[in-house]
């Protein structure tokens, strides 16, 4: 055993060799991003053109779209594939995949954590129903978001009479992640750290395929210090230790002991939100909470409840969760969302995703990009660019109720509020509600056979998914039906009764 492991970034990225593997770890706003070794590994290839032809791996967004996270990989030569849950927080690798310059697949995020797992315990890949029905099924793309992209990483396959999605494993060379504390023995604790998610995870995986596991962390311990309740990598599996004092726990954030869960103090003081179609979206979604449920709230204009929410002071009337790990406590939004203050508890990211898998979220509140008339919704690739979902299919399959919130139109819609109504200016240039959605994220089809309850919110208008498409169920008050909704739907939507107006307090 070497005894002692830390060296510097530079030594440690020379662990990576030409057509490596690389497990990396992040969430958005630099959330457990190992972001002194993406700088070192990127400066490396820039001034020695290795490593290259790297596949990298990552389960949701890492990055700040425009020169940290994914971008520190985003030049021709260094990647050949990349395996992304989430994109969008890098611009640059998204026009490499649209440019063919990479393979470019897409997995659910919780199904890349929870491959992980089963690579490590070397079994034949992760069986589940997660992803039938979607772009990800091999029935339509496979994940495969461009023309370069030509593997079949998964395969449908029938067991007991009932079909699954197998994903097929893969050797990971390379696993790059960070901690807070670590011992020259490479052990390392998370403590001052806002999230778990696949850490140990990719970690594992890595190591029993034979590979290096590389990890920074903001402080080197004595041998011996570090209690055995706050390891989380154990040093049987690390390689290589860096340490970066200048590590921040998030890009906006140096150290706040409220986010890693070492104590808790008071809420933040909010001010009024200001009335907008965000919320008037967010206040007429909240009003499908039900108190007791254990939820769930995705990136973008659903992050508006969770703050409606905390707000209104009513946090403690439910089990709020997101898919890095957290419950409770305040859940932060915009660039920090993944980020929480008070938590009450913090689990790894593939153990929440089998609570998710499982049924275990009652009511779940996710965007959408496009909508369709079967109450299809695409998130993961709007006009030909890798989007990708993050958690969004593990959790928008199999939550008990899902409320989609999204705005009706997009590009240049302009709107009046107040009074207790809104009055639509000015239309927007883009159609969201289409005939087709240009990719399946979640299926109205596989939602009608499990028997979920699925609510689709706009600012002037709300849709429930029937046996026989969308149904048009609710309007905003100053909406003119026809001209505000019928003639800006690419569709004709289910109308079985006279809509319901919405509630004055949505708009006051």
């Amino acid at each position: 055993m070497a005894l002692n492991k830390f060296m510097s970034a530079e030594d440690a990225v020379t662990l990576i060799r030409d057509g490596d593997t690389i497990g990396l770890v992040g969430g958005g706003g630099g959330l457990m991003e190992a972001s002194c070794l993406f700088t070192a590994v990127e400066k490396r290839f820039l001034e020695t053109g290795h490593p290259r032809d790297l596949t990298a791996v990552h389960s949701l967004g890492i990055g700040d779209r425009k020169t940290r996270g994914m971008n520190c990989f985003a030049h021709k030569g260094m990647v050949r594939k990349v395996i992304g849950g989430h994109w969008p927080w890098s611009p640059r690798m998204q026009q490499m995949a649209r440019n063919n310059e990479i393979e470019a697949y897409v997995l659910p995020g919780g199904v890349v954590m929870q491959l992980y797992r089963e690579i490590a315990a070397k079994r034949p890949g992760l069986m589940t129903h997660v992803g039938l029905g979607t772009f990800v099924d091999p029935s339509r793309e496979g994940g495969r978001m461009n023309e370069a992209a030509k593997e079949e990483l998964v395969e449908r396959i029938r067991v007991d009479g009932r079909d699954y999605l197998r994903y097929k494993p893969f050797p990971v060379n390379v696993a790059i992640i960070r901690g807070s504390f670590a011992d020259a023995h490479g052990n390392v604790s998370l403590d001052q750290e806002a999230a778990n998610i696949d850490i140990y995870a990719v970690a594992l995986a890595a190591h029993n395929c034979g590979g290096k596991v590389i990890v920074q962390v903001r402080t080197a311990v004595d041998v011996g210090t570090l209690p055995a309740r706050s390891v989380r990598i154990p040093g049987a599996i690390v390689d290589a230790v860096v340490v970066d004092p200048e590590q921040r726990m998030g890009y906006e954030t140096v150290y706040d002991p409220l986010m890693s869960g070492e104590r808790r103090g008071p809420a933040l003081v909010h001010p009024p939100q200001p009335i907008t179609v965000r919320q008037v979206i967010a206040r007429r979604a909240a009003q499908e909470l039900t108190d007791g449920a254990v939820l769930n709230y995705g990136f973008g204009i659903p992050d508006a409840v969770a703050r409606l929410v905390e707000l209104r002071g009513d946090g403690e009337r439910y089990y709020q969760t997101i898919e890095h790990g957290t419950y409770g406590g305040e859940l932060l939004v915009g660039t920090l969302f993944g980020f929480a203050r008070n938590a009450s508890a913090m689990i790894d990211g593939p153990s929440q995703f089998d609570f998710y898998s499982g049924g275990g979220l009652d009511l779940a509140f996710l965007g959408f990009g496009e909508l369709d008339r079967d109450g299809n919704v695409n998130v993961s690739k709007l006009g030909g660019v890798p989007v990708g979902p993050g958690g969004f299919i593990d959790i928008a399959q199999n939550a008990r109720k899902v409320v989609f919130c999204g705005t009706f139109d997009t590009k240049g819609t302009e709107v009046a509020i107040g009074d207790g109504r809104i009055a639509i200016n000015r239309q927007g240039e883009v159609l969201k509600l289409v005939s087709a959605v240009e990719q399946i994220t979640f299926s109205g089809e596989q939602s009608r056979i499990a028997g979920q309850e699925v609510i689709y919110v706009t600012e002037r208008a709300v849709f429930r998914l029937g046996e026989a498409g969308l149904v048009l169920t609710d309007i905003a008050p100053g909406v003119d039906i026809r001209r505000d909704i019928l003639e800006r739907i690419a569709f004709t939507p289910l109308i079985p009764s006279e809509p319901r107006i919405y509630s004055a307090d949505c708009f006051g």
